[in-house]
């Protein structure tokens, strides 16, 4: 695999120069998809407005690119297998970078949909293989840091991306929050032919095409039933509903599959060890209500203060600079003392944070509190997110690592989109019950709204932001049920992992 230098190294140390090479090039891609999610994200107005279609059509910019990434996650394990870890990044790489520079070329929204399913497609696969690549070159005393620099794209993401695509939007072009991937994807393609070492595929396992046939679309289906409920505010409407229950189904039958297959396409039977399980129950958690909670401040900044999209990218960057100093800091205490301790304080400082907001947000609270709160957050977040992943891949066989990390990628996806749509719909109705009838679906920018009626309903907007996040305080808390079982030794002294029973 593209392994770097040290294949035994020291539990203790470091990442050697080889090492940190290849996580340039790893972060360097991965940066480059989770960015574009945000980036698009503050374009929405301004694509509607480009090509004189609906924001109910528009939006499917970013959802068609979320149910492409759903759709091909699941195959990234046997194509890493089948293709070589490094052979499959750059190919997702060169599909990423054609989608990006197709999409900027759009001449429709339908065609910018399109292209923007096949950038998805490229993308799904980046962050696992990547994660995979990392893992196996440091090897696994030293996942715990390994996971934090990986981490570094998902903290750069929601900091910068809105910041760069409202400059890009304002002062240069829609098209360039696509362009700009082109020079970013071919130095990370020529990085990784020069530095990442090429691997031998392992072609024996067939591809589980039923497995396939039945998760792809399952999570696809479960994924827009998911967005159409939060885009109607009503999860029991028909088509929603139809496509929610359709979309389990078919999860539900892969997941007997996978427990019975000889070669599933996800081995879930990974679940049987303790620290897996306990991590992607973490994962679930953990994921739906900060991901969920996450969409909050910014609306808040952008409707009850009436901030545009790249100042309120700026008020959310403390979340970023706390998490990039606990990050590091809890990757080496993983690799030490083991993830479950570190993940432990970390929910317990991102339960105060969220339950922080929901006691200070008003129409007139201090940016500087706000900012404070969120700072804090992010030394919390740098402290869980990344050392559950690590809890669930320290005690894995090499061969073991791609398929946890696709399990995981496809757990961290699916919980991000529901806990998303989920807190929408919880905001909406919070806003429709403090300002009475339909207002509740008006949650855009306020620029246009009178002052003198601005001033009378900042209030009402500002407690419902406020109830909203308690929501958010209490599923994050429930997390600390599975993150009692993790491990709570380093991993040379952890042993063989302890089976869980399987039903």
């Amino acid at each position: 695999m593209a392994d770097g230098p040290r294949r035994e190294p020291d539990a203790g140390g470091g990442l050697d120069r080889g090492v940190l090479a290849v996580a340039g090039v790893v972060v360097l891609g991965a940066i480059m998809s989770i960015l574009d999610v945000t980036v698009v994200n503050v374009a929405i107005n301004d694509l509607a407005k480009e090509f004189n279609t609906s924001l109910a059509t528009i939006q499917w910019v970013a959802t068609g690119y979320t149910l492409a990434l759903a759709t091909v996650i699941p195959i990234t394990g046997w194509a890493s297998a089948r293709f070589g870890t490094k052979r499959l990044y750059m190919i997702s790489l060169v599909l990423f970078v054609l989608g990006s520079t197709l999409a900027g070329l759009a001449w429709s929204a339908e065609s910018l949909i399109f292209f923007r399913v096949l950038q998805g497609l490229g993308g799904g696969m980046i962050m696992p293989a990547g994660m995979t690549i990392m893992t196996q070159a440091a090897g696994p005393q030293r996942v715990g840091q390994v996971m934090s620099i990986i981490g570094v794209p998902m903290l750069l993401g929601p900091i910068m991306g809105p910041i760069l695509g409202g400059w890009l939007v304002d002062d240069v072009s829609w098209r360039w929050i696509f362009f700009i991937n082109l020079p970013i994807g071919i130095v990370a393609l020529v990085l990784a032919a020069r530095i990442l070492k090429p691997d031998e595929p392992k072609p024996a396992e067939r591809l589980d095409l039923i497995g396939l046939l039945l998760l792809s679309p399952g999570l696809a289906s479960l994924i827009y039933g998911v967005a159409k409920g939060a885009e109607g505010r009503d999860f029991l409407q028909t088509e929603p509903l139809a496509f929610t229950v359709a979309g389990a189904v078919l999860v539900a039958g892969f997941v007997f599959r996978a427990l019975h297959a000889e070669n599933p396409l996800i081995d879930l039977r990974l679940l049987k060890r303790r620290s897996v399980a306990a991590a992607s129950g973490t994962m679930v958690l953990f994921v739906t209500a900060f991901m969920g909670a996450m969409l909050l401040l910014p609306l808040y900044y952008q409707t009850v203060r009436g901030e545009g999209a790249m100042a309120s990218g700026l008020l959310l960057a403390p979340q970023g600079l706390g998490a990039m100093i606990t990050m590091p800091i809890g990757g080496r205490l993983v690799d030490r003392i083991g993830p479950g301790r570190v993940v432990l304080s970390g929910l317990v400082v991102v339960v105060l944070s969220v339950a922080g907001f929901a006691a200070i947000l008003e129409a007139d609270t201090s940016y500087w509190a706000l900012g404070t709160v969120l700072f804090t957050m992010g030394l919390g977040m740098g402290m869980t997110m990344m050392p559950v992943m690590a809890a669930a891949i320290q005690t894995l066989a090499h061969d073991e690592v791609p398929r946890a990390s696709t399990m995981l990628n496809i757990i961290q996806q699916v919980s991000a989109s529901i806990g998303t749509a989920m807190m929408a719909v919880l905001l909406a109705r919070q806003l429709t019950s403090k300002l009475g009838g339909g207002a509740g679906g008006e949650i855009g920018g306020t620029e246009e709204v009178p002052p003198a009626v601005m001033e009378k309903i900042a209030g009402p907007m500002a407690d419902a932001f406020q109830h909203t996040y308690w929501y958010g305080a209490v599923l994050i808390a429930l997390a600390f049920i599975p993150a009692l079982l993790l491990p709570r030794k380093k991993p040379e002294a952890a042993g063989v992992d302890t089976p869980m029973p399987m039903h």
